[in-house]
């Protein structure tokens, strides 16, 4: 993705764009650093991606818990969450892997 600020000849810095609902889905600042993000019906940021290359995915429950995660440095985690919005399980890339039994 290029700036967006050569296609749209901005000259006045931070440039930042909304969706509808008024999340960020675009920042630009002077210096050429740029992100822009996704979000579910819900404004949760789905994705993720920067000037640097990064770039995440985040997916989430009904219940708008964040239930999955992965970036481009192939990092990820998954989480589970009991009907109180708990967290009973967590894993990831790294080897972690946490079982919580609520009582």
């Amino acid at each position: 993705m290029k700036k967006l600020s050569t296609e749209f000849n901005v000259t006045e810095f931070p440039f930042n764009l909304y969706d509808k609902d008024g999340n960020k889905t675009y920042y630009e600042n002077s210096k050429g650093f740029w992100y822009r993000n996704e979000y579910d019906s819900n404004g949760n940021e789905i994705y993720h991606e920067d000037s640097t290359g990064f770039r995440s995915h985040t997916e989430y429950d009904s219940n708008g818990n964040e239930t999955y995660f992965e970036d481009s440095n192939k990092f990820w985690y998954r989480s589970e969450y009991d009907s109180n919005g708990n967290r009973t399980y967590y894993e990831d890339s790294n080897g972690a892997v946490c079982v919580t039994k609520m009582q």
